[in-house]
């Protein structure tokens, strides 16, 4: 297998296209291999968690992240398309507040890693989608915090028109200035 890694406006957050063979029956892909994922981006990670999602379309989920436990996110979608977005809420970093996005969908096949550190949502622009993502720690819901989606201070683009469909959590989340921000503690 092989990627074609492409850092992103926060080159901490990686596109990546994995190979896909396809033909007249269809198509495969490895869509994770810890070797050449390792060879491809440099980074030796052990991920413990697998999650899948379906959401209707203009559903908006986050943006989350943990304080404590910080998860490191592949993600990727299995089928329809999302708008991916992910905010650096790491306090010392440089690119604090930033957010870069990207699409995915089942057709482009491609993936972004999401670093612990970062905050991380999607909207659904097709009329379902179903969404995949590994992760490098536990779900601890004690230390899971949202930022809210439509901060001013952020500007994101979320490439939607009409309003999304929210958690209630999502909905009452701080901005940025009022929000509880990660500081790089690893430990619980």
């Amino acid at each position: 297998m092989a990627y074609k890694v492409t850092p992103t406006a926060i080159k901490e957050v990686l596109l990546l296209e994995p190979q896909v063979f396809g033909d007249d029956r269809g198509f495969f892909f490895e869509s994770f291999n810890a070797k050449d994922f390792k060879k491809a981006t440099g980074l030796d990670l052990e991920f413990v968690q697998d999650n899948h999602s379906k959401s209707a379309k203009n559903v908006l989920r986050g943006l989350h992240f943990q304080i404590q436990h910080p998860q490191g996110k592949l993600v990727r979608v299995a089928h329809g398309e999302v708008w991916d977005v992910a905010v650096d809420v790491r306090k010392s970093s440089p690119s604090f507040g930033q957010w870069v996005g990207e699409l995915l969908s089942a057709d482009n096949k491609r993936q972004l890693w999401v670093p612990p550190g970062f905050a991380h949502g999607f909207v659904v622009l097709s009329d379902t989608a179903e969404f995949l993502y590994k992760t490098t720690d536990y779900y601890y819901p004690e230390h899971e915090r949202s930022l809210r989606w439509d901060d001013q201070a952020l500007g994101i683009d979320w490439k939607i028109k009409d309003a999304p469909i929210l958690a209630k959590k999502d909905r009452e989340s701080p901005g940025l200035d009022g929000l509880e921000v990660f500081n790089g503690v690893r430990g619980g």
